[in-house]
């Protein structure tokens, strides 16, 4: 792949002639300090390197990206964490944008009833651009819930919800000095780092590069499902290998985040009712730092099921595959593909009374620091999974359907499950291979998929 090259030029992965696979070891590099650390610098055979060392692997943050992608060579087999654009679909404002603009394709294309399996994010409006829009449609329902979100800010922070337009007049009066350029034309979008990161330093970058900080208000979903009279959201990871064509997985496991405090409409300032993120709740008083506030999915998922019945829960799930599939269908074309890049999303999503789920947003970094020694191991086998997956040691044959955790969802079309598991999509045979919240028998599928591989190449040598 060429690059343009400047006095910052630099080679990475030069590989000095020798194939992939005889390559002794892997040399990584990664600013993050938490769980991933740890799981590189045990990974056998693969190397740490310092400063300015040359690396086959980085986990970069997305501020490296912005900064050092366009400068960068990179060998084949070299490969780095995030899209060159990942903001297309991980800032706020650009997800709803492009799934907005593929709402309409479909539309077009394949008709009104295609385009409704797109119906799955709140009402959005950017602010300030489209403020005369979002008054329009304001005034048609009086005495609604929205919530207002900073577009590149993480963590809750910045996040507020109102049911008055005067309650928002203050934000208004923090841009009406500023040019009316700057309000209404987007950031130009290589010059961004919009990453909707869970990792502090990341996403406090960010708010130094926006002119105007803008904001999205998004109508509030009122009728979340509560369990013990709590909201709560999930956490679900989805790993891109490819955007041409699109090759995604999905993990088996994930998590319930709860808030800390009853829900209740009366009170639409206390975050720790609203806001489910792990960074607001550890600040509440009440906040049980052993026990935490999060389910794993397993058990959300069977506490579902014995309340709903399985076929409930089914079609709960096969609609959040839809999700994931739609929402990466919607940047297909607009997002970078570049073979050395792959990303581990971290989709967050609210399900309401009527068992339908909202996607609230997707981050490119989600957080990978534990807050409880169940969520330590969830993230240590979650990335033990992301690296056998992105295959830096050419292990796989690429025909897999399955690697430890992660499910083969999307390979240019959907994937079918093989095992003969009731269908229940009521599309005759064919059953996404999609197994989230099920049972994680990764150490088990890990050790038989390698000594299948092994014996294979020594049956072809």
């Amino acid at each position: 792949m060429s690059r343009p090259k400047n006095q910052n030029y630099k080679g990475h992965g030069l590989s000095k002639g020798k194939e992939r696979e005889q390559r002794a070891s892997i040399r990584f590099k990664t600013a993050l300090v938490n769980t991933l650390m740890d799981v590189l610098r045990r990974r056998p055979g693969w190397v740490e390197v310092k400063d300015e060392g040359e690396w086959d692997f980085y986990w970069c943050d997305v501020s490296w990206l912005r900064e050092n992608f366009d400068h960068t060579y990179m060998d084949e087999h070299v490969r780095i964490s995030h899209f060159r654009n990942h903001y297309e679909l991980t800032r706020k404002n650009y997800m709803v944008k492009n799934l907005k603009r593929f709402r309409k394709q479909l539309e077009r294309e394949a008709g009104k009833l295609e385009a409704a399996k797109c119906d799955f994010f709140p009402k959005t409006f950017e602010m300030p651009c489209e403020y005369h829009l979002f008054v329009e449609e304001f005034r048609k329902n009086p005495g609604i819930t929205w919530i207002m979100k900073p577009v590149a800010r993480s963590q809750g922070k910045g996040i507020f919800l109102f049911r008055r337009l005067k309650d928002i007049m203050d934000w208004r009066k923090g841009t009406a000095g500023k040019k009316l350029t700057s309000l209404e034309a987007p950031p130009a979008r290589n010059a961004v780092n919009p990453s909707g990161s869970h990792d502090a330093r990341s996403s406090d970058d960010q708010k130094d590069e926006i002119p105007v900080e803008n904001y999205v208000a998004q109508r509030y979903i009122e009728n979340p499902y509560l369990i013990g009279g709590r909201k709560f959201d999930l956490r679900v990871y989805v790993l891109v290998m490819s955007y041409l064509p699109l090759r995604a997985w999905l993990y088996r496991d994930g998590f319930a985040r709860f808030s800390n405090t009853r829900f209740t409409l009366s009170s639409i300032d206390d975050q720790y009712v609203h806001l489910t993120n792990v960074a607001v709740q550890k600040t509440s008083p009440d906040y049980h730092p052993k026990k935490g506030c999060k389910w794993m999915l397993q058990r959300f998922r069977q506490y579902l099921a014995s309340k709903h019945g399985p076929e409930a829960v089914e079609t709960l799930f096969s609609d959040m595959d839809n999700i994931f599939v739609r929402s990466l269908q919607s940047v297909q074309k607009v997002i970078i593909s570049d073979k050395h890049c792959f990303e581990l999303y971290g989709y967050d999503i609210l399900i309401d009374q009527n068992l339908k789920p909202w996607l609230l947003e997707v981050n490119a970094s989600p957080s990978l620091t534990a807050s409880s020694q169940e969520d330590y191991e969830l993230k240590t086998c979650l990335l033990e999974d992301t690296l056998h997956v992105v295959d830096m040691e050419a292990r796989l044959t690429g025909r897999e359907k399955r690697v430890g955790g992660f499910d083969l969802m999307w390979n240019d079309g959907p994937v079918s499950r093989e095992e003969g598991a009731p269908d229940l999509s009521g599309i005759g045979n064919f059953v996404t291979n999609t197994h989230l919240g099920c049972v994680n028998d990764r150490s088990n599928q890990l050790r038989q998929l390698f000594r299948s591989l092994q014996s294979q190449k020594k049956a072809s040598s």
